[in-house]
């Protein structure tokens, strides 16, 4: 969906509207008419953990949901997911989470340390290579 369109939405109610700081109750609907329920709250980008329940307000589900109400439809396309129905909306009252980008950021250290260790391993395990008797090290403490 291009972002500067605004999304196709049909029977909005009144009341309070998905934005920054409320979490939402959602019906993701499929192209069968399939509903998977998802219940998030609407957080700065970088405090975002869908996993956690936590939606940055970038993405483009939080795009196409920000300024609707409880009762609303919009239209969203996603892999099967075809609209977006709004079930209830509240305010979040959540207190900010600063440790979600440093957990991020510890995921990403390992992941690449991981990834380093894999790479010194494949080389010194080797047929026929150059340095045969290649000592790749010890395993860092957080890969054990």
């Amino acid at each position: 969906m291009d972002t500067s369109e605004k999304p196709a939405v049909s029977d909005v109610a009144s009341g309070p509207v998905a934005a920054l700081g409320t979490r939402v109750e959602l019906d993701l609907v499929d192209e069968v008419g399939g509903v998977e329920s998802l219940a998030l709250a609407i957080v700065p980008d970088e405090e975002a953990d869908f996993g956690r329940g936590l939606l940055g307000v970038g993405t483009p589900l939080a795009r196409a949901i920000v300024g609707q109400g409880a009762g609303a439809t919009v239209d969203y396309r996603m892999g099967d997911v075809v609209a977006v129905r709004i079930r209830r909306v509240a305010a979040e009252g959540r207190v900010k989470d600063p440790g979600a980008a440093a957990v991020r950021a510890s995921i990403v250290r390992r992941a690449v340390a991981r990834a380093e260790m894999t790479n010194d391993l494949n080389f010194a395990l080797a047929a026929g290579s150059k340095w045969g008797d290649y000592d790749p090290g010890k395993l860092p403490e957080e890969l054990k």
